[in-house]
């Protein structure tokens, strides 16, 4: 395995600083944001599509480094009822794997997406979490059959043709955030489907992380892991629940925040996750994401470093020599 990290915490630094930075942290991979949320402050796209000198420069900066690209990450939502968000996310979803295929890239990260109500002219995206009233459970169906599975099918030959997996992160507030919803796409549209694992969002959900990696492993359907903790604050869970909309500012009595590795859950269950993946087929990246919010970027950085660096298996098993 290697250890990485998501460079949108670093997006003030310029692309070779930040390389210099992640080498000198002791890592071996960057995961970098091409668009949509994550931004694209360490690779512009479209001047890398069109210029075949600049994206050789754009590699070689990596590769010099003795550094790899784990992932491009371009996290939208292409299915929102908001046209233009909706457009932007395809495309930059699109030009993205595009850019992975021609630089050797393996995976592009993403999220499913979330459509409206079963009407053309829904205003916002809506997500089910119940299934009665019965429209609830009829508006699932309708969004899987009319809009994500479609999507995803036409989504999943294109990264067929490209050589590329599709990373797509188990959020919650989009149509695929289980292991479940997760393996449902997959079957219905592409094997390049599937997961970029995070455990912070599978904890507060009541999902135990190493019970997923089993169950995403044994189908071959995790493309990419990130490292990121959270803590759950019983008392607050029994005043919001887990479904907690307060602000992620509002730590002092939200029911959950994301935290640095190590800080939410024990290293011991990091170690557990990470013995899960290599006995579950990946033996790929672990990406540092920090969203710590009582943590400065420098701090929750160094502090997953440590903590991961302490349980990450590195090299390969030897021969069983005691038995």
């Amino acid at each position: 395995m290697k250890l990485g990290v998501f460079t949108v915490l670093f997006s003030e630094k310029k692309f070779e600083d930040m390389l210099d930075h992640v080498k000198a942290s002791g890592l071996d991979a960057v995961e970098i944001g091409t668009g949509g949320y994550p931004g694209d402050a360490h690779c512009k796209i479209n001047e890398l599509l069109n210029d075949q000198t600049k994206r050789d420069l754009f590699m070689r900066a990596v590769e010099d480094r003795d550094l790899t690209i784990s992932a491009f990450s371009c996290h939208g939502n292409p299915l929102t009822p908001d046209h233009t968000f909706a457009k932007e996310s395809d495309d930059v979803l699109r030009r993205t794997i595009k850019l992975a295929g021609l630089t050797g890239v393996p995976v592009v990260n993403c999220f499913s997406g979330t459509p409206g109500g079963d009407q053309e002219n829904a205003k916002a995206p809506n997500w089910p979490v119940a299934p009665w009233p019965n429209e609830y459970a009829e508006l699932l169906e309708w969004q899987w059959q009319e809009k994500l599975v479609p999507y995803w099918k036409e989504v999943g030959q294109l990264a067929e043709q490209h050589n590329v997996k599709i990373g797509i992160e188990l959020h919650a507030g989009f149509l695929v955030h289980t292991p479940y919803t997760m393996l449902k796409l997959r079957e219905l549209t592409s094997p390049a489907i599937g997961a970029n694992l995070d455990p912070s969002h599978l904890w507060w959900q009541g999902i135990d992380p190493v019970a997923a990696i089993k169950i995403l492993g044994k189908e071959n359907a995790i493309h990419h892991f990130h490292a990121k903790d959270t803590y759950i604050d019983q008392d607050n869970v029994n005043m919001y629940g887990l479904t907690d909309m307060q602000p992620y500012g509002n730590v002092q009595t939200r029911a959950w925040n994301f935290r640095s590795v190590g800080c939410g859950h024990s290293l011991q269950e990091w170690s557990n996750m990470i013995s899960a993946l290599k006995m579950f087929g990946y033996d790929y990246v672990i990406s540092i994401e920090h969203e710590d919010p009582i943590m400065s970027i420098d701090e929750g950085f160094s502090r997953a470093v440590d903590n991961l660096q302490a349980v990450i298996i590195k090299e390969s098993p030897t021969d069983m020599w005691w038995a």
